[in-house]
C-alpha cells in the first residue's frame, strides 16, 4: 500500500471476500442481475410517474422519489463492488472512500426519512380523507420530499466531516465491500468516542424517529381500518398502505437483523468479520431497491395499469 511518511493514509484495501475467488465470480454475475432489475424497475417507475397523469398525487411522488433514491443508493457501491470482484486491486483512494462514505450515508438517511413521510401520507389518506387534498396539496409533500433529501445530506456531510479528520496509521484493511463509515472509523489510530456519539444522535433523529412515526402512524392505520363496518371497505383501506407496509418492514426488519444478530465472541472485531456477515450487508443494500418496484406493481393496480399503458404506447410506436 502506499503510505506518505509512515502515517498520513492515502488508500484502503477492501478485503470484501478476497480469499474466495469462486464465491466472487458467482456473486458478480449475481449482483449484476440484480443490479440490472434495480435500474429496470426503479427506472420504470420514475418514468410512469411522470409520464402518467393519473400518478400526478403525494404517494407517487414520494415513490419516484424513492426509486431515485434507490437508484442513487446502489450506484454508490454496486459498481466499484463489481469491479473489485473481477479485479486482484481492491483499493480506494482515501478522497474516493470519502465520497462513496458521504452518498451512502445520506441515500441511507433520505430513505429512513422519506419512508416516515410516506408513512404519515398513508396516515392522512385513511384517517383524515377528506382533509386530504388540503393537507397533503402540493405546498406540503414537495418541501416533505426535499426536506428529506437535505436532512440526508447535512447529516452525512457532518459525518463524513468528521471521520475524514481522524488519523489513519498503517491498519488500511476494510474489512468489507465499501467504505461503510462505521468500518472506516474502527482503522482510526486515534479516541472515536466522539464520532460514535455524534453516530449515535444521528441514528436516534433520523432512523429511529421516522420508525416511531411510522410505528404511530400505522397504530392509529390500525384504529381506523377496524372501525370500518364493512369488509370490503376495510379491504380497500389497508390496500391502500399494503404496498410501503411491505417496504418498511423489508427495510427495516432487515436493518434489524444485520445489527442485532447474535455474533460470537470471535466475529465481535471487525477484523475478523466473516463472509456471511459480509453477503448480508451487501445483499441488504440490494434486495431492498430490487424488491420496492415489485412490491409496488404487484400490489397496486394504478400502478399496474400505467406500466401496461406504457408497455402498450411502446408497442404501439415500433
Amino acid at each position: 500500500m502506499e503510505w506518505e511518511n509512515q502515517t498520513i493514509l492515502v488508500e484502503f484495501f477492501l478485503k470484501g471476500l478476497s480469499g474466495y475467488p469462486t464465491l466472487e465470480l458467482l456473486f458478480f454475475v449475481l449482483i449484476l442481475l440484480m443490479y440490472v432489475v434495480i435500474l429496470l424497475g426503479n427506472g420504470t417507475l420514475i418514468v410512469i410517474s411522470i409520464w402518467d397523469a393519473h400518478l400526478y398525487t403525494p404517494m407517487y411522488f414520494f415513490l419516484g422519489n424513492l426509486s431515485f433514491l434507490d437508484i442513487c443508493y446502489t450506484t454508490t457501491s454496486i459498481p466499484s463492488t463489481l469491479v473489485s470482484f473481477l479485479s486482484e486491486r481492491k483499493t480506494i483512494s482515501f478522497s474516493g472512500c470519502a465520497v462513496q462514505m458521504f452518498l451512502g450515508l445520506a441515500m441511507g438517511t433520505t430513505e429512513c426519512v422519506l419512508l416516515g413521510m410516506m408513512a404519515f401520507d398513508r396516515y392522512v389518506a385513511i384517517c383524515n380523507p377528506l382533509r386530504y387534498p388540503v393537507i397533503m396539496s402540493k405546498d406540503s409533500y414537495v418541501p416533505m420530499a426535499a426536506g428529506s433529501w437535505i436532512i440526508g445530506v447535512i447529516n452525512s456531510a457532518v459525518q463524513t466531516a468528521f471521520v475524514v479528520q481522524l488519523p489513519f496509521c498503517r491498519n488500511n484493511v476494510i474489512n468489507h465491500f465499501s467504505c461503510e463509515i462505521l468500518a472506516v472509523m474502527k482503522l482510526a489510530c486515534a479516541d472515536i468516542s466522539g464520532n460514535e456519539f455524534i453516530m449515535l444522535v444521528a441514528t436516534t433523529l433520523f432512523i429511529l424517529t421516522p420508525l416511531l412515526l411510522i410505528i404511530i402512524s400505522y397504530t392509529l392505520i390500525l384504529v381506523s381500518i377496524l372501525k370500518i363496518s364493512s369488509s370490503e371497505g376495510r379491504s380497500k383501506a389497508f390496500s391502500t398502505c399494503s404496498a410501503h407496509l411491505t417496504v418498511v418492514i423489508i427495510f427495516y426488519g432487515t436493518i434489524l437483523f444485520m445489527y442485532m444478530k447474535p455474533k460470537s465472541k470471535d466475529t465481535l472485531n471487525s477484523e475478523d468479520l466473516d463472509a456471511t456477515d459480509k453477503l448480508i450487508s451487501l445483499f441488504y443494500g440490494v434486495i431492498t431497491p430490487m424488491m420496492n418496484p415489485l412490491i409496488y406493481s404487484l400490489r397496486n393496480k394504478d400502478v399496474k395499469e400505467a406500466v401496461k399503458h406504457l408497455l402498450r404506447r411502446s408497442v404501439f410506436k415500433k
